[in-house]
């Protein structure tokens, strides 16, 4: 198994977690340990491995809800229960789906139904336009 792979495919600590969502207090430079354990609190799709000393091991799935999570929090400004409604709403989603590099994706048959509309209006104007000049 290649190194990078074997990287890719392992599980991480708390605290690996929280440098790689770069969850560090700028004044001491310490990890924001407590912010994974609270979001776990809050968000039943957290639940990383616990092993001997209740040690937290989070796999690459885990860390992707939490990087989505944080995501939505952190980058979009959302609330715990904004959140929550999120996850609920697109539980048949894949979590690469609800990343897809951080874009939360709109229900299709609604923008799908817009952009018909937006076209026959479009129509409907180069019509008019043709009844003005003609």
């Amino acid at each position: 198994m290649s190194e990078n792979l074997k990287k890719e495919t392992a599980y991480k600590t708390i605290g690996e977690v929280a440098k790689v969502l770069g969850l560090i207090d700028r004044t001491t430079g310490r990890l924001q340990t407590h912010t994974i354990r609270y979001w776990e609190s809050k968000f039943k799709e957290l639940k990383p491995t616990t092993r001997a000393g209740n040690r937290r091991y989070y796999s690459p799935k885990d860390l992707k809800m939490i990087t989505y999570i944080k995501y939505l929090l952190k980058d979009k400004g959302l609330t715990i229960n904004g959140v929550k409604k999120i996850l609920k709403n697109n539980k048949d989603a894949t979590i690469d789906d609800k990343l897809n590099l951080g874009v939360y994706k709109p229900n299709l048959e609604k923008t799908n139904y817009i952009k018909k509309k937006v076209i026959n209006i479009s129509k409907i104007i180069k019509e008019l336009k043709k009844l003005k000049d003609g």
